[in-house]
């Protein structure tokens, strides 16, 4: 059996990864078990001028290995062109997209200094998963560095039409750096499709009668792997977090109103404005609701030194002050907007309480808080979901409440259609929708791309 090497931005060490538990962490440290191997990234640490010499660490059989990058360089790289070009162009947001050579240049040289730190720990025969936007440059710069393994990459974000594409100077470097893997994978069909259009009329490539992909002199493959999540370890996890003092205080606060949930990081991307605005529309277009239902939205700070992200979170104070003056009663207030983090344990149980779960992003990879809200129900009594189209979890979730953020009154009727649902149909819903999570889980995701790129022959071989 191959070995596997991960590399991603970042990489749970093994006293941290100990409490992980869901998403990309728990699917990649089952993956390494399965196989032995080496999980590399940036450590999270800023070094001196010079990038310092990997960190090795060996634990339960693994290898982690994590690289210091200089400020200047970490600066360009992450908060310039990850985070100021990169996250905003995949999530359309081309007006708040910040372009410089300089963090362009960071970028690169940082994605080189990653490839030749690791390129001395491959053994011949491993199989290499690079994660995410920050790294999109890496096979194309471990094969300058000799590498011949089989590299694969998976993009979380979605991956923009052609023509938001082309409105990133340089764009056409990034194609041709993704072009230089084996096996690219996405979230969704809509995703691969943006690809296939942006190889063709970008790079004049050519999609052939058997999926492969020809570009930059290389033939490849691509493919859609929708990342999924444990329902069943959700639902473990569930149950009992239920039971905790946290959550015993919450209910009793909240008087069996019936909850309205939503738990994103706060970002622009969330479509969290709009979220709050449709919540005023709805208590104003159904005024029997008042008094009746809570709406709690649990928003992380993230990205803190960022302008935007201040302003986003100034904004969104604003907005919760407004709803509360508008539509509070001596007994009642209508919503909570906590800036706080919780543990994956405690967010299951307000999940499990929660009659309506909100997900309403502008533009999201995958959002599995979506797919963690349904895990997370009560199979006797189980919640309604509220699901943006522009989630890539629309495109499984079928028993959702599909409702389009940018139209209050839309959002505003899914609730009302929601909290008036007959138990009957919420089980329905409940049920079909476990049954896609069952079938595309955290496992299936990585049992799937590996095996897919395991099947793949580098041409460098």
């Amino acid at each position: 059996m191959s070995r596997l090497v991960v590399v991603s931005n970042r990489v749970a060490l093994p006293a941290k990864g100990k409490q992980a538990s869901g998403g990309l962490t728990t699917g990649i440290f089952d993956a390494l078990r399965d196989t032995g191997g080496i999980w590399f990234g940036w450590s999270g640490e800023i070094a001196g001028k010079q990038a310092a010499e990997p960190k090795v660490t060996k634990a339960d059989g693994l290898t982690y290995a994590t690289v210091d990058l200089p400020r200047k360089d970490y600066e360009g790289y992450y908060n310039g062109f990850s985070n100021a070009a990169l996250w905003p162009l995949f999530h359309y947001r081309l007006d708040l997209m910040s372009f410089t050579r300089e963090d362009f240049a960071a970028y690169q040289r940082v994605n080189t200094l990653f490839a030749d730190a690791l390129i001395s720990m491959l053994h011949p025969d491993d199989l290499v998963w690079v994660h995410d936007y920050h790294l999109i440059p890496m096979a194309e710069n471990l094969r300058r560095a000799g590498a011949k393994q089989r590299i694969g990459f998976f993009l979380h974000t979605p991956f923009p039409s052609f023509g938001v594409l082309a409105a990133l100077p340089h764009y056409d470097s990034l194609l041709e750096s993704l072009c230089a893997y084996d096996l690219v994978g996405f979230q969704t069909n809509e995703d691969l499709t943006a690809f296939h259009e942006a190889v063709c009329r970008g790079a004049s490539g050519a999609v052939l009668p058997d999926g492969r992909i020809r570009a930059f002199g290389r033939t490849f493959r691509a493919g859609v792997f929708p990342i999924g999540v444990d329902p069943d370890a959700i639902a473990e996890m569930a149950v009992p977090a239920v039971k905790s003092r946290t959550l015993r205080r919450f209910e009793e606060g909240i008087r069996n109103r019936q909850l309205i949930i939503g738990v994103d990081r706060l970002d622009y991307s969330k479509g969290l404005e709009h979220r709050f605005k449709a919540f005023a529309c709805f208590l104003e277009r159904y005024p029997e609701n008042r008094g009746r239902v809570r709406f709690l939205q649990i928003a992380t700070a993230t990205r803190s030194n960022v302008p935007e992200y201040r302003a986003l979170r100034q904004r969104l104070g604003a907005l919760a002050g407004d709803i509360a003056g508008r539509f509070s009663e001596l007994d009642w207030t209508p919503m909570q907007y906590l800036n706080r983090s919780f543990s994956h344990r405690s967010l299951c149980g307000f999940l499990r309480i929660s009659r309506i779960a909100l997900v309403t992003p502008l533009r999201d990879g995958m959002n599995l808080v979506a797919k963690e809200y349904v895990a997370a129900q009560d199979p006797g009594d189980p919640g309604v979901l509220i699901l943006s189209p522009f989630a890539g979890a629309a495109y499984e979730l079928d028993g959702a409440i599909i409702a389009n953020p940018y139209d209050p009154d839309a959002v505003a009727e899914a609730l009302q259609m929601a909290a008036q649902m007959t138990l009957d149909e919420r089980c329905e819903r409940w049920r079909a929708m476990m049954m896609i999570l069952r079938r595309n889980n955290i496992t299936a995701w990585r049992e799937n791309f590996l095996r897919a790129l395991g099947e793949t022959r580098s041409q460098l071989s």
